[in-house]
């Protein structure tokens, strides 16, 4: 009987602002990453898993509706799309926040200010954001929106359609340099941020914030219940959140005295226990161990009373694989 073939699992990345950072992931996750010039496609030392660079926005319906089985996003665009996927890890980086922010000359300390003084002289509120889904239902909740508008739905503009009831309150699709548009176009904006400084630089203050997001690894949900896909699947989780501990810890390797050993375990921490193994001098041993990165600088002095010849390394990667057999038990 021939050998059953093994499932391929296709796999979208991001192209754009997370696009170095998730390069930087998978080549600590996989031995190799290659990827042609001038192309979408991207190869791993794995034939079974199928590669393809995608716009950070369009992962999320993509994963949802079976095009792709995995997917690197934001968790932003997970929920701007209201896309029914598995949100399995969070990637820890591409960190953002999402917020309002108007003009620094604006006398308002939140947007729910704004929109009641608008609603009061009967004014048009014009707002721009990319994320027109997360920017309506964030409105939608303001007690003076509500007390105002009611029910109805702020007006969503875009090229090609408009949606909503409340021509009051207007958000515009942007297409980017969306911190450029106040107040000539717009009266504020919902927008990404990391630190503020754009922001500040073009004279804006941040009024709220909406949420916060980072990058992560979703899954299609019929894919995690296919046997064959979700070991590949698997695969993936473990190699990639192996490459996100393995930044955290570093490998330490030294020789103690045997006088100083009980002592130096003592004050050492350790992500399990340390090994530890005779040297062929006697009374010294060699440890082997793992260390939280920011434990480091705290152990140098003890390190420098009682041990010898430290040696240390960052790991490529850290694999929980117990972690991963439990999610397979259950």
């Amino acid at each position: 009987m021939a050998p059953k073939k093994a499932a391929q699992v296709r796999f979208a990345i991001p192209k754009g602002s997370l696009e170095a950072a998730t390069f930087k992931l998978l080549e600590r996750a996989w031995t190799k990453v290659n990827r042609k010039d001038r192309t979408y496609r991207v190869y791993l030392d794995d034939p079974g898993i199928i590669v393809k660079m995608l716009r950070p926005q369009e992962i999320p319906n993509m994963v949802a509706e079976g095009l792709y089985d995995v997917g690197i996003t934001g968790r932003d665009w997970v929920g701007e799309t209201d896309s029914d996927v598995d949100p399995v890890l969070d990637l820890e980086y591409g960190r953002i926040r999402l917020v309002v922010a108007f003009p620094d000359r604006y006398r308002y300390a939140t947007l729910d200010a704004m929109v009641a003084d608008y609603a009061k002289k009967k004014r048009t509120l014009r707002i721009s954001s990319e994320y027109l889904t997360t920017a309506s239902e964030f409105i939608r909740r303001l007690p003076s929106y509500k007390k105002h508008y009611g029910s109805k739905k702020p007006l969503i503009v875009t090229p090609w359609v408009r949606l909503g009831s409340n021509h009051m309150v207007q958000i515009h699709l942007s297409f980017g340099a969306t911190e450029a548009k106040p107040p000539e176009e717009v009266d504020c904006i919902i927008d990404v941020t990391e630190t503020g400084t754009t922001l500040r630089q073009n004279k804006l203050k941040i009024a709220d914030e909406i949420l916060t997001s980072s990058a992560h690894l979703i899954a299609n949900r019929d894919s995690l219940a296919d046997a064959a896909k979700r070991e590949k699947i698997y695969d993936i989780i473990t190699l990639l959140r192996g490459a996100v501990h393995g930044v955290k810890y570093l490998h330490l390797y030294l020789n103690v005295e045997e006088k100083n050993l009980e002592r130096l375990l003592r004050e050492m921490p350790s992500l399990k226990k340390p090994t530890v193994s005779s040297l062929s001098e006697p009374g010294w041993f060699g440890v082997n161990t793992i260390i939280p990165k920011e434990e480091f600088h705290r152990l140098i002095p003890a390190l420098r009373r009682m041990a010898q010849g430290l040696v240390v390394h960052e790991p490529r990667q850290i694999l929980e694989l117990e972690e991963i057999k439990r999610d397979e038990e259950n």
